[in-house]
């Protein structure tokens, strides 16, 4: 599995133990985000990372800003990507267990580098369920595409 990482300027930090973490995992990353000092808007960090998920680049995303609700909003406006900030263990599970979510969305000033972790490797580690889910799924890809579900 390879990951794209990407980040605005108040993830910078954050970023950067996730990174460290992802080293000590051997879990393959690019880092698409902006270093110490560098300054960038969550919209255009979002569709950086995520254009890459889209065209087969990368597998999953981990999106970085102040609280991670900006560049999951950012995110999901890009075909293809279902973006979930989470600063919570059963968020972070249930994400990717029942909506097969593709980018993993974390807040720089809301979660700690430890908790950060911890929620990269439940989305790295759990499956999607598919079953009953897979129809709901389908149902938000439907939506996107054709703005309806019904």
């Amino acid at each position: 599995m390879k990951i794209g990482i990407g980040n605005d300027h108040a993830g910078t930090t954050l970023k950067l133990e996730i990174c460290k973490h992802l080293d000590e995992i051997g879990v393959e990353y690019v880092d698409f985000g902006v270093a110490p000092g560098e300054a960038i808007d969550y919209p255009v960090a979002a569709e950086r990372v995520c254009r890459q998920v889209v065209n087969g680049n990368v597998d999953r995303a981990i999106l970085i800003c102040g609280t991670g609700i900006g560049i999951s909003i950012a995110a999901n406006k890009i075909k293809g990507i279902r973006a979930c900030a989470c600063s919570d263990s059963f968020s972070a599970k249930y994400t990717r267990l029942h909506n097969d979510a593709n980018a993993l969305c974390l807040g720089g000033r809301v979660v700690g580098a430890g908790l950060a972790c911890e929620l990269v490797d439940l989305f790295l580690n759990t499956e999607f369920e598919g079953g009953r889910h897979q129809r709901r799924v389908d149902l938000i890809t439907k939506l996107e595409q054709e703005g309806s579900c019904e």
